[in-house]
């Protein structure tokens, strides 16, 4: 079975490597966008169009499952995903784990790009789950963007700057952007001992995991990874082994 896993950069690689762990039988599509990379600051009818469209070329190659691993394209392309591809292909999307942390924890900082801090998608998910945390934004800024080059110390930068406007009684802290948890131990470094991440990779693997078994259909695969660099068959990009999330994709056999 074809996994299809859409992102216009690394952001997939975490929930993509959850996968790989998980049932490393199944063959995986993996479908940067580095011509239309970052998606974030683009207009919202032309990330819907991007999307759809990345989303149907994967299906007619074989995708029977897709996977929105990026909280751009879920927030904004998601349904429409659904609509187009109907209800026989699954299509699973990212949220960010607001409700675990705040169930949590009494005091969450929500780490994210500048535009999904300054976003009303945010500020719905807050309302709707901080279940009376204290719950603040922080803009991460850069931080996306020198994951995608695979710039350790432009990431290191970024993360103490973010770690800096973080309350110092925050306890835990969401991975609000799908690059993140590339850097998890980086950015718990720079945070006071103790305070715990949350981010939602794993659990959109599982709930993939999920849809996949109620198919009902035999699910066995070769293991491979296709990668496909706006809708051209590549590679990962370098800086992906910057990762161990990379380093176990790229380890994979090709298709």
């Amino acid at each position: 079975m074809i996994v299809a896993l859409i992102d216009s950069g690394l952001g997939l690689l975490p929930t993509s490597a959850w996968l790989r762990r998980l049932r490393p039988d199944l063959d995986l599509m993996l479908s940067l966008d580095p011509d239309g990379a970052p998606w974030g600051p683009r207009d919202e009818r032309w990330v819907i169009d991007r999307v759809v469209g990345t989303a149907r070329r994967a299906v007619d190659r074989g995708a029977e499952v897709v996977v929105l691993p990026c909280n751009t394209a879920s927030v904004t392309a998601l349904d429409h995903v659904r609509a187009e591809l109907g209800d026989g292909i699954p299509v699973i999307g990212t949220v960010p784990a607001i409700k675990p942390a705040a169930a949590a924890c009494d005091s969450v900082a929500i780490w994210a790009t500048a535009a999904t801090t300054a976003s009303d998608y945010q500020a719905n998910l807050v309302e709707q789950f901080a279940n009376g945390s204290s719950v603040v934004g922080v803009a991460c800024h850069g931080l996306a963007d020198a994951i995608d080059l695979g710039d350790v110390e432009a990431a290191r930068a970024a993360i103490a700057a973010a770690a800096a406007h973080t309350p110092s009684d925050v306890t835990g802290v969401v991975l609000g952007c799908t690059h993140y948890p590339l850097v998890a131990d980086e950015i718990a470094a720079h945070l006071p001992e103790g305070v715990v991440l949350f981010d939602s990779a794993e659990a959109v693997a599982a709930q993939t995991l999920r849809r996949i078994d109620a198919l009902g259909r035999d699910t066995t695969g070769q293991g491979t990874v296709e990668v496909l660099l706006s809708g051209t068959r590549g590679k990962l990009p370098i800086s992906a082994a910057s990762f161990d999330a990379g380093r176990l994709l790229l380890a994979a056999p090709s298709r």
